[in-house]
């Protein structure tokens, strides 16, 4: 008889902001491939397909109702997460938390037909938790990003923390996308380190030679560099202008592509101006698909400066496209990958250096695109999913 496991998320595509929705959709088709029945559970109603998978959506009529059994209140919440305030219901957190009120009811339905509850990252894991209690299963939390991540350790929000830490307490199973944040896990939330076990997230390699963008400036016989992803503390865009900077010192027919959104946008414009090098960037917003891929096929190098990157799973995509890879260190596919060339995020000189010999010498980039090309091969979604099967068959028996 195959696993059944009910999967809850926060986002898929194409309604997704970052790495998360995608790797949980990535997972949750290989896990369907190999056998695994998927249900899986988004907190509001959205435009999204999984013909692999029972998609449910939380927010829909017939959820709504009396939420007997579960924890419906606020005073609940506040004792199983003690902090000096509880949070608007138009928040994240709020949102986690309606998220899992829903998840009272729904969980009821699928009594005696789920194995597994697998939960993906903090917005989850109080839904996961309800469902948990009201199935009498094993909960799965896996974690894409902490707290001390998405803030660079800079004063995380308690009541997330809270959430983090209480869901780590009551999984049965803890799955981080990398080594490096195995340790904050032990550290930063004193999760034992048995409960623990490291799943790289992986990549289909679905390469398609697409029409080619920035023919003008390569025309002109400009190198383009980008930084692609959620421009974030996290990601590290600063040390990205600065490098550029450093970078049109050596090679000043280059151009920085800036393909994301987020809260340090206007940051990187400004300083981007203060430096006097604002006319060698391009941003181009969020995109995805083949749009994404576009921009990576165009770069002759990606730079993946985050300051605290729990996997990194564009760098994968940028070998899928062909396209050299430059990550921080302090990332965790740094820890799988050989042929990308490596440097901690604050070190903009080395960054420079290392950036500025693949976009000079043409053997270094050809050997870091065939390499890598070769290597990505070994990181695929269904390799990572014979290993959540192994910690699903763990936890059931």
């Amino acid at each position: 008889m195959s696993l059944r496991v009910l999967m809850l998320g926060w986002e898929l595509p194409p309604f997704n902001s970052g790495g998360l929705g995608e790797a949980c959709f990535g997972l949750a088709r290989a896990l369907s491939k190999k056998g695994v029945q998927i249900t899986f559970v988004l907190p509001k109603k959205l435009d999204v397909h999984m013909d692999f998978a029972d998609l449910i959506f939380a927010d829909v009529d017939e959820v709504a109702g009396n939420l007997a059994g579960a924890y419906t209140t606020n005073d609940s919440w506040s004792s199983l997460f003690p902090t000096n305030a509880f949070p608007p219901a138009q928040d994240y957190i709020g949102g986690a938390l309606k998220f899992a009120e829903k998840m009272g009811l729904l969980a009821k339905r699928y009594k005696g037909s789920i194995d597994v509850v697998h939960a993906h990252d903090w917005l989850t894991y109080p839904a996961g938790m309800v469902a948990k209690r009201v199935l009498n299963k094993p909960l799965i939390a896996h974690v894409h990003a902490t707290e001390f991540d998405r803030t660079g350790g800079h004063n995380p929000n308690p009541m997330v923390y809270a959430i983090e830490k209480k869901g780590f307490e009551i999984a049965d199973k803890v799955l981080p996308v990398g080594g490096f944040m195995k340790d904050v896990l032990i550290e930063k939330y004193n999760v034992d380190q048995d409960k623990i076990q490291v799943v790289y997230n992986g990549i289909d390699d679905c390469r398609r030679d697409l029409a080619p963008v920035l023919t003008a400036f390569k025309e002109l016989g400009y190198k383009v560099v980008l930084f692609l992803g959620r421009i974030t503390l996290q990601k590290g865009p600063e040390y990205f202008v600065r490098a550029a900077k450093r970078i049109l010192d050596y090679e000043p027919k280059t151009i920085f592509v800036v393909t994301g959104s987020g809260d340090m946008e206007g940051y990187m414009i400004s300083e981007a101006a203060r430096l006097g090098i604002l006319d060698k960037f391009i941003f181009t917003g969020f995109l995805r698909g083949e749009e994404r891929d576009q921009i990576y096929q165009a770069a002759d190098l990606y730079v993946m400066p985050s300051v605290s990157e729990p996997f990194g799973i564009t760098a994968l995509e940028a070998l899928v496209n062909k396209t050299p890879l430059l990550i921080s260190k302090q990332s965790g596919v740094s820890e799988i990958l050989k042929n990308a060339l490596k440097v901690d995020f604050w070190d903009v000189e080395e960054m420079a250096n290392k950036a500025v010999a693949v976009l000079k010498y043409s053997a270094l980039k050809s050997d870091l695109q065939t390499e890598g090309q070769k290597e990505v091969r070994l990181y695929s979604w269904a390799k990572t999913a014979d290993q959540v099967i192994n910690v699903y068959n763990q936890v059931v028996h």
